[in-house]
């Protein structure tokens, strides 16, 4: 393997998977609602997908529907509702430093599931996540409107579905289908899940309108996510998959810069020291070495 090419796929990725937090909240903010924009979301990465599948000639079995479907609602649907919804109250650096909760919310899980055992660095690397998440919400200076600190829990219902997701996968494995065939195929299942939320919620964006700046951070949402998560899967490929996890870091750190420059956000110092308490905070808890231990 090539570590600068890896370096360089790594930051890549990072950089495009950070672009897609400050482009929902552009998105979010005329009012568009989440069944709307994860139809789309799911549709944009079905057609793209979709493509890519035909040319490669192969489609996923059916029998891989019990996947499609915690994918399609542990890694989309449900976690997607709630965090659109939040976007649309804190601010987008907020949101990228949430992202970070993944690791220590999946260890837990994978705690629970036998996936992984406990050691006193990874205990150390929790509370360092949740004192990063209290100084969020504790001083009335860390969010522009102290009010909107609820929110914080709402937005952490996404990295909690993600860490399900995810341990999950580990613990039943993907019924022989390789990454990009089970992709498409929660792209498929969970288009079919939205489309009836839309429509019995109202909730239909039309495309047939003159584009403003949400309808094209819509579009740019949709391709980010694809292009950024199919280099990840590529990633995990060819380095594997504890060198491909450090792709977190570069999510979250993009996502803050990303929402500096696109947005013109702004942080308080205790937003700061957040950030770099949950860094630390991921470093910790993350496995080492290519096993688990």
């Amino acid at each position: 393997m090539n570590r600068r090419a890896a370096l360089g796929a790594l930051l890549a990725i990072g950089v495009t998977w950070g672009m897609t937090v400050p482009a929902a909240k552009v998105a979010v903010s005329t009012g568009y609602q989440p069944f709307g924009l994860i139809f789309w979301q799911l549709l944009i990465a079905t057609l793209l997908l979709g493509a890519l599948m035909l040319r490669r000639g192969m489609w996923p079995p059916l029998h891989g529907w019990p996947i499609f479907v915690m994918v399609a609602v542990l890694g989309t649907i449900f976690p997607n509702s709630f965090s659109y919804r939040a976007a649309a109250e804190l601010p987008a650096g907020v949101m990228s430093i949430v992202i970070a909760v993944v690791p220590m919310f999946a260890l837990p899980v994978a705690l629970a599931l036998g996936l992984e055992r406990l050691r006193l660095i990874r205990l150390v690397g929790l509370a360092l996540g949740a004192v990063a998440i209290a100084m969020i919400a504790g001083p009335e200076t860390s969010l522009p409107d102290p009010g909107a600190a609820p929110w914080l829990l709402v937005a952490l219902i996404a990295p909690l579905c993600y860490a399900f997701e995810g341990n999950l996968l580990a613990k039943f494995g993907t019924r022989g289908l390789d990454p990009l065939s089970v992709l498409f195929g929660a792209s498929v299942v969970g288009l079919i899940f939205a489309t009836p939320l839309m429509l019995a919620t109202d909730q239909w964006i039309n495309p047939v309108t003159v584009w403003h700046a949400p309808e094209y951070a819509i579009l740019a949402s949709g391709i980010l996510h694809v292009a950024a998560y199919s280099g990840y899967i590529w990633l995990v490929g060819w380095a594997g998959p504890v060198f491909a996890a450090q792709v977190a870091y570069l999510v979250t750190g993009s996502g803050v810069v990303w929402s500096m420059l696109l947005l013109g956000e702004r942080y308080s110092p205790w937003v700061w020291a957040a950030l770099l308490l949950m860094l630390v905070g991921v470093a910790l808890v993350q496995p080492r070495g290519g096993a688990r231990d």
